[in-house]
């Protein structure tokens, strides 16, 4: 199996040193791949804030997709940027780092609290293994109308639903259901969002009486 295809189906694999023609070409592909997120990074993370027009351009020239009305604050940190695939109305607060060795994909509406951290690469436990650079991707996928607290960890291979809510400081090891408030590490469902929660923003914090519904 090639070293692109161990990349994209999840299986163990060294990014350097193989001796067949077509994984040395792929290195340097995916070397290129990296270089140039970090220097459109660099250029982003450098921009003046009031230049959205810019930062706007270079969000959508590294970045696999991205919908409309996409904010990103700086700093932010992609290992490729090139897999990773923003829906519209998505906003990142401030050190949003995103481990796309694999895809990564975010619906619409979600919001990333400071500090979140998205990997899609793993490293196996196995110490001898790891002495050979090995490692392994698996794709996360985030629903729409999610919102991630600050200092999450989000790990290989999970999925999180639409309408979620992960609470701050969680480590997302397992899949989260649609319509879930979930927290904690390992990140667990407490408990389901209903119909209730039109009625108060925060527990014990009614909402408006001149609130829209």
């Amino acid at each position: 199996m090639s070293l692109e295809q161990q990349m994209k189906t999840g299986k163990l694999y060294v990014e350097f040193g193989h001796a067949s023609e077509e994984d040395q070409a792929y290195e340097k592909v995916i070397e290129g791949q990296r270089m140039r997120c970090k220097e459109l990074l660099y250029d982003y993370n450098h921009t003046r804030p009031s230049d959205q027009d810019t930062k706007n351009r270079i969000l959508k020239t590294l970045l696999a997709e991205v919908g409309e009305s996409v904010w990103v604050e700086a700093p932010v940190q992609f290992s490729y940027g090139c897999n990773t695939h923003f829906g519209k109305f998505v906003y990142a607060n401030f050190n949003l780092t995103i481990v796309d060795d694999c895809d990564v994909f975010v619906g619409d509406y979600v919001m990333f609290a400071p500090n979140v951290t998205i990997t899609a690469t793993g490293h196996p436990v196995w110490p001898a293994y790891r002495r050979k650079g090995a490692q392994f991707s698996l794709p996360v996928h985030i629903g729409n109308d999610v919102w991630i607290g600050s200092n999450t960890v989000i790990l290989p291979g999970v999925t999180i639903g639409n309408n979620v809510v992960i609470g701050a400081g969680s480590v997302v090891t397992h899949d989260i259901p649609n319509n879930s408030v979930a927290f904690g590490s390992p990140c667990r469902v407490v408990r389901p969002i209903t119909e209730t929660d039109k009625e108060s923003y925060k527990k014990g914090f009614p909402l408006n009486e001149d609130w829209d519904r």
